[in-house]
């Protein structure tokens, strides 16, 4: 499934590491170019999980309206599917009312589904699902779905990261179930130059500023109190979704609360920031990786306002 071409190269785009500030550049632009923002963020589609996914402030929301933040329960699972058709369907309602639809977040894998389309494989199995996880949990001490995913698909694998369990389990379903590797199948080409959004940019700071803004925020997180938001979803009737779970920052601390040993909050909190920091390198990866981006080099010393003139004038 792919995106009506001749909405997209009305939408305009500004990716970027976590923590890099796109998303006040973003509510800035927004303001310039008479937009609506589209949320490009696959967590902050979740309601309640506020401070872990660092979701656009009241006052960011109110200056701008926001699409596709809070739409679905902890419990419930999102395909990358179902996002490109409600981000196409926000995108004409946003076109409908004579504003621009400007995709804002960091997450690749929803960026590069806009941009190309999406690779609509196998339904679930939960069976295959089941077994897998299983696997992982009688070795933690090894890596061993990413062990088995290089073996069958080493593209994949190097964009994976080994902690990564969601996506690794559904790259060795889609090989179990389909014969082929998951790369093979998504190798969805990039539109032709003339068919391309030309606005379609990512943020890339200095990694020693990027890395002191990771930290810091990520104590900000718990200072805001992160652990009483992970105990409140932990005690929700409906339990939380596989996808909830994997959230960066939720998952560690739901490890914590559940007796994870020799884990202290002081080791919880730097747990969380090298993981975080692996994460911005493998966002940067991804927009590298897209031709259809434009890198905007930052020195990390701009204001939101001087970075969204520079984005247009």
């Amino acid at each position: 499934m792919r995106f009506d071409s001749n909405l997209l190269r009305r939408c305009w785009f500004l990716a970027g590491p976590t923590a890099c500030g796109k998303t006040a550049v973003g509510v800035e632009l927004a303001a310039r170019l008479n937009a609506e923002i589209v949320s490009l963020d696959s967590m902050s589609l979740y309601r309640g999980m506020d401070i872990g996914t660092a979701k656009p402030s009241a006052a960011e929301r109110s200056r701008v309206p926001h699409h596709l933040i809070d739409v679905i329960e902890p419990h419930e699972e999102y395909s990358l599917a179902e996002y490109v058709a409600a981000a196409e369907q926000a995108c004409r309602e946003i076109v409908s009312r004579g504003r621009v639809p400007l995709f804002v977040g960091g997450t690749g894998l929803y960026l590069r589904a806009v941009l190309r389309g999406v690779f609509e494989g196998p339904a679930a199995d939960w069976d295959v699902r089941g077994r897998l996880e299983q696997l992982a949990a009688t070795d933690s001490t090894r890596p061993v779905l990413h062990e088995r995913l290089q073996h069958l698909d080493p593209a994949s694998a190097t964009r994976l990261h080994p902690n990564d369990t969601r996506r690794l389990i559904r790259a060795l379903e889609v090989f179990e179930l389909t014969g082929q590797t998951l790369s093979s199948l998504q190798c969805e080409s990039p539109l032709p130059g003339d068919e391309r959004p030309p606005h379609v940019y990512w943020l890339e700071p200095p990694r020693d500023w990027l890395h002191d803004r990771i930290n810091r925020r990520v104590e900000a997180m718990f200072a805001a109190g992160l652990i009483d938001e992970v105990k409140h979803l932990l005690t929700a009737e409906r339990p939380l979704s596989r996808t909830a779970r994997q959230a960066l920052g939720y998952k560690e601390t739901i490890d914590y609360l559940a007796g994870s040993p020799n884990t202290t909050p002081q080791n919880l909190i730097e747990l969380i920031q090298t993981r975080t920091r692996q994460f911005a390198k493998r966002q940067h990866t991804w927009f590298r990786n897209l031709e259809e981006c434009h890198v905007i080099s930052v020195s990390g010393t701009e204001s939101p306002v001087e970075l969204a003139k520079r984005l247009a004038p």
